[in-house]
């Protein structure tokens, strides 16, 4: 792989949070390929990887709790998370590099703004994706046919916004799927339990990314990308984020339920969490602006320590 072209001396990539880890400590060599892989902005792997640990600990709280390969389970899912996640954008770059060259947001992005290739995305996204790969091979054949299966949810999302104002369902499929690939590391199987818990993640995603679309609305509309925030516009987006809201609720709920959790204080607490989730996106819901771009972006990051309030609960109450 060539060396890509260096951004000028303290220039960084626009959407990118100021003072990162990537433009403060990687050698100015990898930063556009870290950059490409959105390792500037973890936020998209936390939720990428939070759905996992869902899946997990509600397979250890319904399973007779936590093993010690559950912890290997935990750590593949992070590695696995932060390299899909990063090979994911990849791909989205190399798909939309026009589309993000006609927006302020995201013109600076390594590839419109020449410091990587299309050729030199494509090897990176291709090294990210197999090393994810020997990490997912080291599950169990359910897990890794479930992983493989998620590829083709990770190659249509870039053009979902072609061709569908709900691009976000695309992206709540491939984004939760984790959700069903470590409840099957754990368990060998699947079940209907980790299905709700996936279609609350959708729910979840649909919340959250419409919040993150409000942002670019007006880009979008000169260029023709289609969103749930241009769907809905300013008037009509909280009556549909509340919906997302209470379904995300409502089905982590039968989740937890259906789930078949064995005794009274393990269920409590399975079900506290699930109302911790829904409390904290209510309240982002009363702090919306959809037409303050920076408070939307706060609140879409905010969105990790939602997606946690669940996931630290469940692994109580499987400890419990």
């Amino acid at each position: 792989m060539t060396t890509p072209r260096q951004m000028p001396e303290g220039e960084t990539v626009a959407d990118a949070p100021a003072g990162n880890w990537v433009d403060r400590f990687a050698p100015p060599a990898t930063r556009p390929f870290l950059r490409l892989s959105r390792a500037d902005r973890p936020i998209g792997t936390w939720l990428l990887l939070i759905p996992c640990f869902w899946g997990l600990a509600l397979a250890a709280v319904s399973h007779a709790g936590f093993g010690l390969w559950d912890l290997w389970i935990a750590v593949g899912c992070t590695l696995g998370a932060f390299l899909m996640r990063g090979a994911g954008c990849t791909w989205n770059d190399i798909t939309d590099r026009e589309i993000d060259a006609s927006v302020a947001r995201t013109k600076s992005r390594p590839i419109p703004s020449g410091q990587v290739s299309v050729k030199q995305a494509v090897g990176w996204m291709a090294v990210q994706a197999l090393v994810a790969a020997v990490i997912l091979f080291t599950f169990n054949a359910v897990a890794i046919w479930l992983g493989v299966a998620s590829l083709a949810l990770v190659a249509i999302y870039p053009f979902a916004k072609r061709f569908t104002w709900w691009p976000q369902i695309f992206l709540g499929l491939a984004f939760n799927w984790g959700a069903l690939v470590a409840w099957a590391a754990h368990t060998g199987s699947l079940a209907t339990a980790p299905v709700f818990l996936w279609l609350s993640g959708i729910a979840w995603t649909l919340f959250y990314d419409t919040i993150y679309a409000h942002q670019d609305k007006e880009d979008d509309a000169l260029i023709g990308v289609k969103s749930t925030a241009r769907l809905f516009g300013d008037e009509n987006s909280k009556a549909w984020l509340r919906g997302f809201l209470i379904a995300a609720v409502l089905l982590m709920a039968a989740a937890v339920l259906i789930a078949g959790i064995a005794g009274l204080p393990k269920l409590v607490l399975a079900l506290a969490g699930v109302a911790g989730f829904g409390a904290h996106m209510a309240r982002q819901l009363a702090r919306l602006d959809t037409t303050d771009t920076a408070k939307c972006l706060i609140l879409f990051r905010s969105n990790r320590n939602a997606g946690l309030i669940p996931a630290l609960f469940l692994a109580g109450a499987a400890l419990v």
